[in-house]
């Protein structure tokens, strides 16, 4: 079955990709794994002491792929060489106030070799193209730093 198209501001968009996977329990005690199987993995909270990973985790990790995508997007555009050692760290933090739980991120973007005006101007141009950014623009809090 395929997912309708997404409606971005009055424009249908071309699909790309659609990521299915199936989720048994909770973020507490559940398993985890895509239609394609390369992803099987089971879920634990956070606070616990059982092995697994957790929401938090995977959000950090496909946050931090996409922008490093669309870094790279960035500068290709630009003519920018990128040193292989580029590294976006990324921090999801699960936070609660008094409506309930609240979610923020922070990326730490390390481009070695740059000048940090350039480095800057890369980072805002990821953050612009970059889905996870787009998407959550307004909704949650989000930082972009370069170390």
């Amino acid at each position: 079955m395929r997912a309708p198209p997404c409606f971005t501001r009055g424009t249908i968009m071309e699909h790309v990709h659609t990521a299915r996977t199936e989720t048994i329990g909770s973020r507490e005690n559940g398993f985890a794994r895509s239609s394609d199987g390369a992803l099987d993995i089971r879920l634990s909270n956070p606070a616990g002491n059982r092995l697994g990973t957790n929401p938090e985790q995977l959000v950090a990790i496909a946050w931090s792929a996409s922008f490093a995508s669309s870094l790279k997007h960035a500068a290709d555009i630009r003519r920018i060489k990128l040193h292989a050692d580029v590294r976006i760290y990324a921090n999801v933090e699960l936070s609660s106030d008094d409506q309930g739980y609240v979610v923020g991120v922070r990326l730490d973007i390390y481009l070695p070799g740059l000048d940090r005006e350039i480095a800057s101007a890369l980072v805002e141009a990821a953050r612009l193209e970059c889905p996870y950014c787009r998407a959550t623009h307004g909704n949650i809090h989000a930082s972009y730093n370069l170390v």
